[in-house]
């Protein structure tokens, strides 16, 4: 499998994914834990048996430093959709996350004293301007949106501010878990698909606290809508539906990553990654018509320059264009 049908496997999984996931919150905002425990749940299931083959294949990564990692990685993957509770616009949320760069370089920063060029700390301060433009944006339309009382308004923005204090932690807390696999992939060498076993199979335990949330929810989808899936013909709530192809595109993109990962440069990862975002961004608008001022589309703008920026693709093309001349030169 090449890096063409990897680049497939992203941007269909992806997209997919995050319509599904609309799909679902729009029904049950709250449903964050349960799609969280589902995607778990069956990549934990796969990994077990074409990772581990059943158990018997003893990991190349000492356990307790997953141990520390799946504790990281369970909290991101927990705030981060249960955030959506707290009125928090899809949209928002994605532009939102598109700052992992921002987190990345302050922490890269203050734990392994890194050094960045003046392009990088640019291409910062645009990300931090795109995603302050959006999020000033959406709290003014939480304010509009409720006019009603006074104390109503000042609830609703308060709910709203603790939901964005929750995505800007489940930031930070990623970016630590991203510098924490660095230093284990440098001491043990590089196993992602071992490591995206481990992450989905050892936090399992952990959904025991939020059991009550997701027995009830199971409840509420059980009592959705009966649709009929196509080809199958079989007849089954459409909550479930819909959970059930968030879990396979949430896989398939994961999947889509991975190959990525061990067929290009990190450089093209990163782009194909951040050109994903663009185009989920705007199908969820567009096609769930979400609230989205001229000003988010500056914001949102400013954010992907920046990305771009950062990951220095501007001045990547131009090599790639000078390559030819170069060459010519040099047999001259």
């Amino acid at each position: 499998m090449g890096p063409g049908f990897a680049i497939v496997l992203v941007f269909v999984g992806c997209c997919s994914n995050v319509v599904s996931l609309e799909l679902l919150v729009r029904q049950f905002p709250g449903c964050g834990n349960i799609v969280t425990f589902a995607q778990f749940v069956f990549i934990a299931l796969e990994g077990f048996i074409f990772e581990t083959n059943f158990g018997r294949k003893k990991p190349a990564i000492p356990l307790r430093n997953y141990v520390i990692m799946v504790t990281m990685f369970f909290t991101v993957s927990v705030i981060n959709n249960y955030a959506l509770n707290f009125n928090i616009a899809m949209p928002l949320h994605m532009i939102f996350r598109s700052g992992s760069l921002i987190a990345n370089m302050i922490l890269g920063i203050i734990i392994l004293k890194k050094r960045y060029s003046a392009s990088k700390y640019l291409s910062v301060a645009l990300i931090s301007a795109g995603i302050f433009i959006c999020t000033i944006m959406s709290a003014r339309q939480m304010n509009v949106g409720n006019e009603g009382s006074e104390e109503q308004g000042f609830y609703a923005l308060m709910h709203w501010l603790i939901g964005i204090g929750m995505l800007t932690f489940a930031l930070l807390m990623s970016a630590r878990m991203g510098i924490f696999q660095e230093t284990l992939y440098k001491q043990y060498g590089k196993h992602s698909k071992e490591a995206l076993f481990y992450n989905h199979c050892l936090p399992l335990p952990g959904f025991l606290l939020l059991s009550t949330d997701i027995y009830n929810h199971c409840v509420y989808f059980s009592h959705s809508t009966p649709t009929v899936v196509p080809v199958v013909g079989l007849t089954m709530p459409i909550m479930w539906l819909y959970l059930l192809i968030n879990v396979i595109t949430q896989y398939v993109c994961i999947r889509g990553v991975f190959i990525l990962t061990t067929e290009c440069t990190s450089l093209t990862v990163t782009l194909v990654v951040t050109l994903r975002k663009f185009l989920s961004l705007i199908f969820s608008i567009m096609y769930f018509q979400n609230p989205f001022t001229t000003w988010h589309w500056v914001g949102t703008a400013v954010v992907f320059l920046g990305t771009l920026l950062y990951t220095e693709v501007w001045s990547s093309m131009r090599a790639a264009l000078r390559g030819p001349d170069v060459k010519e030169k040099k047999a001259e």
